[in-house]
C-alpha cells in the first residue's frame, strides 16, 4: 500500500508540474500576442514595397505576426500603406524606397493611391528605385514615378494596351436546358449578359470601349509626364508592337537601364554610401508598420468606415458589406458625440438593392443629425455601392475608379427541363394562391408572374434614380440619361456630376475635417480588427479553402466557379450590381 501511495503522489506531482509549466507557457504566449515586440528600423534603411502584393482596403491579418515572427507581418491596407510611405518620408532612418514591379494585382484606383504617395515621397529628395525582371504594364503605371526604373537585360516591359475578356454562359445553359428568366432596367445593365448573350451587346461594347479608353489615355499621359516623353510616341509603341525586348524599352526611354538584381543592389549601396559587400537594411512595409507609429492623434474623432466587398442583406461576412453591420457602424458614429464627421471608403460592385437602400437611409440620417458624411471611392463603387453613397455631403473618386452602373436586374432560373430531361426528376405542387410559388425554379414563370417581377425591377430602378437625383441635386431626366446601368471612370463621373472631386482617401479625410471644423483629430477605424484566435482560425480556413479550389479547378476554372456562385446568390433577389468580373489586363 505504501508503494501505491508513493507512486500515486509522484504521478500527481508530475501532473501538477506539467500543467503548471504549460499554464506559464500559455501566459507568456498571451503576453506576446497582447504586447508584441516592436521591431527596430536601424540605420540607412530602405523601405521595400512589392506591387505584386494585393493591398485591400483594410489590413490582411497574418496571425503569426502577433507571435513576433521576424518573417511574418500583416499586409497593410491601402490607406495604411499611404500613411506608412508618408511616415517614411519624414523618417531620417529611411533613405529610400525599393519598388518591386514585376506583377501587379491591384486595381487602377489602388495603384493611383500608391503612385501619388510615392510621388510625394520623392519630393523629400530620397530615392525611389523600381526594378523588375519582367515589368508588367499595370506595375509600370505605378513605377513610372520612380527616380530610376530598371529591368532585367533578358526581361522587358509589357507594353500592349488594355483589354477585358468576358465570360458568357448562354450556350452552356441552353445545352443544359436551363432557362435564366432575366428581368432588368437599363440598356447598359450588362451584369446579366453572361446568361442571356453569347457575346457583348453593342451597348456593353460601347461602354467598355470608352471606359478602357479613359484608363488607357491616363496611363499614357501620366507616363509621358513622368518620363518626359510624348504620348503619341507611346501610343505608337503599342499600336506597332515596338516594345518587344528589354533593349526596346531602353531605346524608347521607358526604363533608365538594364540591370541584373545584384547590379541594382550595388546602385542602392552607392546611394547609401556603404561598401560593395555590405548588408542592405531592407525593411518590408509590414515590418516598418510595426516599428513606427504612423496614425494621427488628436482630441476629436473622425470615424473611418471601410466598406469593401459585395453588398448583402443581414450581417454579412468579414469581406462583405452586410446591411445590418454597416447600418449599426454608421449609427454608432452618428450617436457618438466625440465623432465629428464620418468618412466611408467604398470599394464594391454592389449587390442587394434592399441592403443598399438600408445603408443609404443611415447615411441620410447621419446628415440630418448634423454629422458630415464624406465618401471616398476605391477601385470600384458602382451600382448598389453607388446607391448607398449618393446622398453623402461630398463624394471623392480617383480617375481609375469604376463608378455609376445605375441599373437594376433580377434572375429567376427555370431548371424544370434540366431536372426532367437530364436527371429524370419531376416536381408537383399544392398552393393556396396562383402566385404562391412565384420564385420556384422548377417551372417557367407565367405571363402574370413575369409582369409582377418586371414591375418590381422598374419600381426599384425608379427609386434608385430618385435617390441619385435628390442626392446629387440633378433633374431626373438628366440622371436617367447617364444611368441605364452604364459604368463610368472616375474622371467621367466627376464631369457628369456623379462625383464631386477627384482625390484620394486622405483628401476625403481632410474634407471631413474641414466640414467638422477641426484640425485636432484622430481616426477611429471600422470594422475593428478581430481577436487573435478568430484571426488565426479564419485566415487558415480561407487560405486552405481558396488554395484547394484553385488547385482543383485552375485559375480559369476557379473564376468560372466564382461566377456561378454569384449567379446562385442572385436568384430571386433584385440586384443593383455591376457586371460579374470586369478584369482589365
Amino acid at each position: 500500500m505504501a508503494g501505491f501511495f508513493k507512486s500515486f503522489f509522484a504521478s500527481l506531482l508530475a501532473l501538477i508540474v506539467f500543467v503548471g509549466f504549460f499554464f506559464i507557457l500559455f501566459l507568456v504566449l498571451i503576453g506576446t500576442v497582447l504586447s508584441p515586440s516592436r521591431p527596430s528600423v536601424g540605420e540607412k534603411a530602405v523601405l521595400v514595397l512589392d506591387l505584386g502584393q494585393e493591398y485591400k482596403e483594410q489590413a490582411v491579418d497574418n496571425p503569426l505576426a502577433d507571435l513576433g515572427s521576424d518573417d511574418e507581418y500583416d499586409v497593410p491596407g491601402v490607406y495604411d500603406l499611404v500613411r506608412i510611405i508618408r511616415r517614411a518620408k519624414r523618417d531620417s532612418a529611411i533613405k529610400g524606397i525599393y519598388l518591386k514591379c514585376n506583377s501587379d494585382v491591384n486595381g487602377f484606383a489602388t495603384n493611383e493611391e500608391i503612385r501619388l504617395a510615392l510621388a510625394d515621397f520623392s519630393k523629400s529628395g530620397k530615392f525611389v528605385y523600381a526594378y523588375g525582371d519582367m515589368v508588367s504594364q499595370r506595375a509600370y503605371a505605378v513605377a513610372n514615378v520612380a527616380n530610376k526604373i530598371y529591368c532585367n537585360p533578358k526581361g522587358g516591359v509589357e507594353w500592349r494596351g488594355y483589354a477585358t475578356d468576358l465570360l458568357f454562359l448562354k450556350d452552356a445553359l441552353d445545352r443544359l436546358e436551363i432557362q435564366p428568366q432575366i428581368f432588368y432596367a437599363g440598356k447598359f445593365k450588362s451584369a446579366t449578359e453572361p446568361l442571356r448573350e453569347t457575346k457583348m451587346t453593342d451597348a456593353n461594347r460601347l461602354q467598355l470601349t470608352e471606359l478602357l479608353g479613359d484608363f488607357y489615355n491616363r496611363f499614357l499621359l501620366t507616363t509621358a509626364q513622368a518620363r518626359g516623353l510624348d504620348t503619341s510616341v507611346l501610343r505608337k509603341c503599342v499600336n506597332e508592337n515596338l516594345i518587344r525586348t528589354a533593349q526596346d524599352a531602353l531605346d524608347y526611354k521607358l526604363v533608365d537601364g538594364l540591370r541584373y538584381d545584384d547590379e541594382v543592389k550595388d546602385e542602392i549601396r552607392n546611394a547609401l554610401n556603404i561598401g560593395h559587400h555590405s548588408y542592405i537594411n531592407f525593411i518590408p512595409v509590414g515590418k516598418y508598420e510595426r516599428a513606427v507609429g504612423y496614425k494621427a492623434t488628436g482630441r476629436d474623432q473622425i470615424a473611418l468606415i471601410y466598406a469593401e466587398g459585395e453588398v448583402v442583406d443581414g450581417k454579412g461576412d468579414r469581406e462583405e458589406i452586410g446591411s445590418e453591420t454597416y447600418r449599426w457602424l454608421i449609427r454608432k458614429a452618428r450617436f457618438d458625440k466625440d465623432v465629428k464627421a464620418i468618412v466611408i471608403r467604398v470599394n464594391s460592385g454592389g449587390g442587394s438593392s434592399l441592403a443598399s437602400e438600408n445603408i443609404w437611409r443611415e447615411v441620410t440620417l447621419a446628415r440630418r443629425d448634423g454629422k458630415p458624411v464624406v465618401i471616398s471611392f476605391g477601385d470600384v463603387a458602382a451600382s448598389g455601392a453607388y446607391y448607398l453613397s449618393c446622398n453623402a455631403d461630398s463624394i471623392f473618386a480617383l480617375p481609375g475608379t469604376i463608378t455609376g452602373s445605375i441599373g437594376v436586374f433580377s434572375i429567376v432560373p427555370n431548371f424544370g427541363a434540366f431536372f426532367k430531361d437530364k436527371l429524370g426528376v419531376t416536381f408537383d405542387v399544392v398552393k393556396t394562391a396562383p402566385e404562391a410559388d412565384i420564385m420556384t425554379v422548377t417551372r417557367p414563370l407565367t405571363l402574370v408572374e413575369r409582369t409582377l417581377i418586371q414591375n418590381d425591377v422598374d419600381t426599384i430602378y425608379r427609386d434608385f434614380k430618385t435617390r441619385v437625383s435628390d442626392g446629387r441635386k440633378k433633374p431626373m431626366d438628366y440622371i436617367d440619361s447617364i444611368a441605364q446601368g452604364r459604368v463610368w471612370s472616375g474622371t467621367m463621373g466627376q464631369k457628369l456630376g456623379l462625383v464631386d472631386r477627384i482625390g484620394c482617401l486622405q483628401d476625403a479625410v481632410d474634407c471631413a475635417a474641414r466640414m467638422a471644423k477641426t484640425d485636432d483629430y484622430r481616426l477611429v477605424e471600422y470594422p475593428e480588427p478581430k481577436g487573435f484566435l478568430d484571426r488565426l482560425l479564419g485566415s487558415y480556413r480561407r487560405s486552405v479553402s481558396v488554395k484547394s479550389m484553385k488547385d482543383e479547378l485552375g485559375e480559369d476554372g476557379y473564376r468560372m466557379y466564382q461566377t456561378i456562385k454569384k449567379v446562385k446568390s442572385m436568384v430571386g433577389k433584385t440586384q443593383t450590381r455591376m457586371p460579374f468580373d470586369l478584369v482589365i489586363e
